[in-house]
């Protein structure tokens, strides 16, 4: 287990501006949080003000993540690939441009998601939850999960990491939000919508300590 940040040029892209988020009039926290927390329409395609504010697939930008992601395991020929959490799978779909003969699994919780997916690769992801992961162990080569955990309550979020940690070999990667003091806690409490582990570097590795988890890891801070 190891840190490893393939998520931080991304992450480090968007501008916020976290007061404008929790006070807007139209939409504050508690209303934009409550929209987004369904995970339908308003979380992916509606007001930017919710959440995303239309999440589209964007040419290369998940390409360069899979890149690093390949470029730090050893996978075999033809590797079974899960993302938990995938969305619309455009991580999934820009995997197949570096590995082309990779076997893509993606899961995700969100119906409105997978209805909107890439159509290229549509049929390669399920609708389920992080907690019951419907594969046997030891079945991927590569699981994967950016941006989905820190989604979960702390009895789902326990069973997801130990479900993760069954269904993979040996290569595993997860990234999660965290915070290193009390700025960061701050923004990410303004900035987040769906968060509901709101933990310190020191207390996730706790919480991976505590289900087995033994795969990479990374975190996102809102500076």
């Amino acid at each position: 287990m190891k840190m490893r940040d393939f998520m931080s040029p991304l992450h480090k892209s968007t501008t916020r501006d976290y007061l404008k988020r929790v006070n807007d009039p139209e939409f504050p926290k508690h209303k934009a949080a409550s929209l987004a927390k369904k995970f339908d329409y308003d979380y992916w395609d509606g007001d930017r003000r919710i959440c995303y504010g239309g999440y589209k697939y964007i040419e290369g930008r998940w390409q360069k993540v899979a890149e690093e992601i390949n470029k730090a395991y050893k996978l075999p020929k033809k590797p079974k690939i899960l993302d938990i959490g995938c969305g619309k799978g455009y991580l999934l779909f820009d995997f197949l441009k570096v590995i082309p003969d990779a076997q893509i699994y993606g899961l995700d919780i969100s119906e409105y998601a997978l209805n909107n997916s890439k159509p290229e690769i549509k049929d390669k992801l399920l609708l389920g939850n992080a907690k019951d992961l419907p594969f046997e162990d030891n079945y991927f080569d590569l699981v994967i999960s950016i941006n989905t955990l820190h989604c979960l309550e702390a009895p789902d979020l326990f069973l997801a990491l130990k479900e993760m940690e069954r269904v993979g070999k040996n290569y595993k990667y997860l990234c999660v939000e965290s915070y290193r003091n009390e700025v960061e806690k701050a923004n990410l409490l303004y900035w987040q919508v769906s968060c509901e582990a709101f933990n310190t570097p020191d207390e996730w590795l706790w919480w991976f300590s505590q289900t087995g988890y033994k795969g990479d890891y990374s975190f996102i801070y809102f500076e």
